[in-house]
């Protein structure tokens, strides 16, 4: 990939499929990111006997501008086949993400009663308001700003993704974000929610409001006191990769 705005090139971000036991599990990577972010995850899960896909979703991988074209249906739709692929070489599917993944996870859980389960970590369901309304203000204007400059942590060599923010794709993720909360009551599968006490990317009530909007009578909200955002990629990625493993086992 030749784009400058790219952070860690080398990184694998391609879609991948993981074919191994009879429970599959989907992961969906967050806005701006590629598949580079759901892998320890994954990997984590195949090893256990898991057959594991991550798609990249439409616009990632390339371009700002190309993310800018895209609508938030894109991304739905490419989670979908995904599932469809999944559901096909497995007896039962379990749905994550991360940040916007979790997001889409809701969304494909809401069209597909039959999934087994739910794993959101850290749901981009809600945005702090700071954060959106320069957005908002900037969007008609300007491409792209910068994403804010945060100290480092473990996770910035294990991410791949824009080192900005598209802003027509944060008004599609707005969109998403909208039309995923309207489908919550829909959900009736169990939901695993696991946010990081450190992330001051995602307002932090997002977990409360899915536990209770959701229709589901198994869901639990699990924090991890050490992780920012990129909860699965950085310090405390293998208690959060236990998370879902024994979720997973149990459900």
């Amino acid at each position: 990939m030749n784009n400058t705005l790219l952070r860690n090139p080398h990184l694998d971000g391609d879609s991948f499929f993981w074919q191994a036991g009879p429970t599959g599990v989907l992961l969906v990577h967050g806005f701006t990111a590629t598949t580079a972010e759901v892998r320890l995850l994954g990997r984590y899960l195949h090893e256990r006997g898991y057959t594991v896909a991550g798609p990249l979703l439409p616009g990632h991988g390339t371009t700002p501008e190309d993310m800018n074209r895209r609508r938030w249906q894109d991304w739905t739709g490419a989670v979908e086949q995904a599932y469809g692929q999944i559901a096909a070489r497995c007896e039962r599917v379990f749905i994550g993400g991360e940040s916007m993944g979790a997001v889409l996870a809701l969304y494909a859980a809401s069209e597909h009663p039959e999934a087994a389960g739910i794993l959101l970590y850290a749901p981009a369901l809600l945005l702090p308001a700071s954060r959106m309304w320069p957005i908002r203000l900037l969007a008609p204007f300007v491409p792209y700003v910068n994403k804010p400059v945060n100290p480092p942590r473990a996770s910035d060599a294990r991410w791949q993704g824009y080192s900005v923010n598209p802003l027509r794709g944060v008004a599609q993720l707005n969109q998403l974000q909208r039309e995923a909360r309207r489908r919550l009551p829909r959900i009736h599968q169990p939901v695993l929610v696991v946010q990081g006490r450190l992330d001051q990317t995602i307002d932090p009530r997002s977990g409360e409001v899915i536990l209770r909007e959701t229709a589901s009578t198994d869901k639990e909200l699990r924090w991890l006191e050490q992780s920012p955002h990129c909860i699965i990629l950085d310090q405390e990625w293998e208690p959060a990769s236990e998370l879902a493993l024994r979720f997973i086992e149990r459900v």
